[in-house]
């Protein structure tokens, strides 16, 4: 994205765009129970009789947690920007983060709308990129290290088997995800911190094969974006890059253990420690499968993955897909919702001059 390219991004953010996501997501979970209804003889009476039973720790748990990892998120986009931001605009900032995500498929990612939002907020165009970028390779870094760790430790036998899709399947959609995470990081890493000319002319070398030449204007502009923020974060010191790190993995943490509480709430039986290590992994590997879905903020993807995962543990009758809702209400519609509220009043803050 340059700095042109910029004033299209508040199309994006329309309310059709909105309403796609919030449908894709509940047309999924309305076939979900639609179809537990009508083959497994679900009723209302027997669900509502399930979710009164919820834990009010573990609800409150899931809501607190939640706060806590969207300020660790205000606290590193703060960090990152060396403070650059106050608290107002790093909230700003991190919500329609989440707005953009929620609006655009996983495979995309809101990383560029969030250059203009940066920039937005007196963030130098450079410095907005280098950012973003480098944002992106850490909590890529992230996936590749959590899905190497839960892999080592629970193998193949982490992937259940259904009637609908078999673990082979899911095995093999992990390993495309992890595959392509590991190799962007691997060349994002390469462009920003090693060689980020050589990175540009890897880019240029490959788009000058004829299949491949219509994206040689990206290419450029790529790889002379890479040289920008490279440039821009040479200087950063030891402690930079250990709080940078440091506030990823509370940050995913805490992602992770959210849904964690959810599950605790509504599951059959208290859930020991082994369990949510359990349910944990599970997580890293459901959200490194999503990372290629092709809809807004995975919608429909995460729903049905969540009820192929945790249907073991959330054996009562429809609460799997209960909790599947609550869950992307929690962390899709609501963003979605926010962001609409939040966003006029973003623009009109912004824009004042």
């Amino acid at each position: 994205m340059n700095e042109q390219q910029q004033d299209k991004v508040p199309s994006i953010f329309n309310s059709k765009r909105i309403a796609l996501a919030i449908l894709i997501g509940l047309a999924a979970i309305g076939y979900m129970f639609y179809t537990e209804m009508s083959e497994n003889g679900l009723s209302i009476a027997s669900l509502m009789s399930n979710i009164v039973k919820a834990s009010p720790f573990w609800l409150l748990m899931a809501f607190v947690v939640l706060l806590i990892r969207d300020g660790g998120y205000m606290f590193r986009i703060r960090h990152l920007t060396l403070k650059k931001l106050n608290w107002k605009s790093s909230f700003y900032v991190i919500l329609l983060w989440e707005f953009a995500s929620a609006l655009t498929p996983s495979v995309v990612g809101g990383a560029a709308i969030v250059v203009f939002i940066l920039s937005k907020e007196g963030i130098p165009f450079g410095k907005s990129l280098a950012y973003v970028m480098l944002t992106t390779i850490l909590d890529n870094l992230f996936f590749v290290l959590a899905g190497l760790l839960v892999l080592l430790h629970a193998g193949n036998d982490i992937f259940p088997h259904t009637e609908y899709v078999s673990s082979a399947f899911l095995r093999n959609s992990f390993y495309l995800s992890y595959v392509l995470i590991a190799m962007y990081v691997l060349l994002m890493a390469m462009g920003l911190f090693i060689s980020p000319r050589g990175f540009k002319m890897i880019l240029m070398k490959v788009t000058s094969w004829k299949l491949l030449r219509r994206w040689r204007k990206a290419a450029n502009e790529q790889g002379s974006q890479m040289l920008m923020a490279s440039e821009e974060l040479k200087n950063a010191n030891f402690f930079y890059w250990l709080k940078a790190g440091v506030s990823t993995l509370f940050i995913w943490t805490a992602r992770y253990f959210m849904l964690n509480c959810l599950v605790a709430a509504f599951a059959d039986q208290e859930m020991s420690f082994a369990d949510h290590q359990a349910a944990f992994s599970k997580q890293v590997i459901m959200w490194i499968a999503q990372l290629v879905s092709p809809t807004p903020g995975a919608a429909g993807v995460a729903e049905s993955l969540f009820k192929v995962f945790f249907k073991d543990v959330l054996t009562g009758s429809g609460m799997v897909l209960f909790v599947a809702f609550l869950w992307r209400a929690i962390t899709h519609i609501a963003y979605l919702a926010l962001g609409a509220f939040f966003l006029p009043k973003w623009i009109k803050r912004v824009f004042k001059g």
